[in-house]
């Protein structure tokens, strides 16, 4: 006999033991001067047939001049991080870290920078700069029309 699990049902899973990880994380990076906010991996269930934390494609994000030149910005919402590596270019990867799963918290300094465990990538290309993390960011879908950045 096989067993299959949904999407659905290995996402709630995923989320159920990352919320009980963080938990512990945030109370002992609190405690003891490690500081920052705790992310809650928790989510709202899709009312529209989208999956948990994407934007309805076509949503704009920002306006061009909010995405610093060498930096970028974090949507928390959409799961998405979108950087500006030279002026005009613009690239998107997913605010989700490869190590851990957790949501990148800054971007600064040329990386976009997990607070979880440390881990940094880059803002051209999403690489690792710094682990523990082994693999780059997923890279997103944009579209930059004027002044406007959307998910495609």
């Amino acid at each position: 006999m096989t067993i299959s699990a949904t999407r659905r049902t290995v996402l709630a899973a995923g989320a159920a033991g990352a919320a009980a990880l963080l938990a512990g994380c945030s109370e002992y990076g609190n405690e003891n001067g490690g500081g920052g906010e705790a992310e809650s991996p928790a989510q709202e269930e899709p009312t529209s047939g989208e999956s948990p934390g994407e934007a309805p494609a076509g949503e704009e994000l920002a306006k061009t001049a909010e995405i610093p030149v060498g930096g970028g910005k974090i949507f928390k919402d959409e799961q998405v991080v979108v950087t500006q590596p030279e002026q005009g270019e613009f690239k998107a990867f997913s605010a989700i870290c490869t190590h851990q799963r957790c949501t990148v918290a800054s971007v600064s300094d040329g990386t976009i920078n997990c607070t979880c465990h440390g881990s940094k990538f880059r803002v051209a290309d999403a690489s690792v700069a710094d682990g523990p993390a082994t693999r780059p960011l997923p890279e997103e879908k944009i579209t930059v029309t004027g002044n406007s950045i959307r998910l495609a």
